[in-house]
């Protein structure tokens, strides 16, 4: 189990807040640009964040020789198929919905690392998994008759989910040889252009500028969530066994509600509180060792 110091907390602190207030930010945008041409801005947004932080740290944008193959694998399917499948999913589902069904992604992690590569649980992460899995069962029970009124949206927010948890393991199984901020970098670099051409093919070239508001939504999706917070990500990854880093995720949803409670004044009906409960007692299992350890 994890000896978990305050690195790890603070981090997966930053990721819940960063990436739980996004997503109802894409609704925003997607109600003016068509998905291509948003993730499009999105994706310059992040390049650029990245490779200034890059350069102002004197950091290395070096790719270790050997290391392309699982760069360009890992650049699919944690940018681009995540990025193309959950503004889809969006577009089919309410925000809300559709992040439950993207945060699946510990289950597929679990199920990956159980058939493919033989991984045992132990018996207190086989508890966590079970429990989180819980959590966003009961998150999404409410939203049961809007997947089936909307298959695509389910379509799209599983295979987020599951892109999401492959790339997962590409990144904790390979040796980066000590690549930095520059495996974000080009994991997000490698993604422009093929959707940028996307873009001009099925949404064809951007006549005018976005709103101001859409304009802000994309530079900050860029920079904040997309940037720093996929730099977090791979930092936890890295930190933390392959299913404890997954299960780190699954708070992730759960700010979508609370912030609704505290901010909006929106009702908490029992299936959040099993959810928010569910989701505390997992992440303490996975996260917090155990006294015989």
């Amino acid at each position: 189990m994890i000896r978990s110091s305050l690195k790890v907390p603070a981090l997966l602190l930053a990721l819940t807040l960063m990436w739980g207030t996004n997503w109802v930010l894409f609704r925003v945008a997607l109600d003016e640009l068509p998905v291509l041409t948003f993730r499009s801005g999105v994706l310059l947004s992040g390049i650029f964040s990245l490779g200034l932080i890059m350069w102002i740290r004197g950091e290395s944008f070096a790719i270790p020789k050997g290391r392309w193959l699982a760069l360009i694998v890992a650049s699919a399917t944690n940018v681009g198929i995540w990025n193309v499948a959950t503004s889809m999913a969006v577009l089919y589902l309410p925000s809300g919905h559709a992040s439950m069904l993207a945060y699946t992604m510990p289950l597929w992690v679990a199920l990956i690392g159980l058939t493919l590569y033989r991984q045992r649980l132990s018996g207190r992460l086989l508890a966590a998994i079970v429990i989180g899995a819980a959590a966003v069962v009961a998150l999404m029970i409410p939203n049961f008759a809007s997947y089936a009124k909307a298959p695509l949206g389910l379509f799209w927010g599983l295979l987020a989910a599951i892109s999401w948890a492959i790339g997962t393991f590409v990144v904790k199984r390979t040796d980066w040889g000590g690549m930095g901020l520059a495996l974000t970098f080009w994991q997000v670099a490698l993604t422009v252009p093929p959707m940028v051409l996307g873009m001009v093919v099925i949404d064809g070239i951007p006549t005018h500028l976005p709103s101001t508001e859409t304009l802000a939504v994309m530079i900050y999706t860029g920079g904040l969530p997309m940037a720093f917070g996929t730099v977090v990500w791979f930092m936890l990854v890295r930190i933390l066994p392959t299913q404890v880093a997954a299960l780190s995720s699954i708070a992730i949803p759960i700010v979508a509600i609370v912030s609704g409670i505290v901010l909006l004044h929106e009702p908490l009906s029992a299936l959040q509180a099993v959810a928010i409960a569910s989701t505390v007692i997992s992440l303490w299992l996975a996260l917090v060792p155990s006294r015989s350890v």
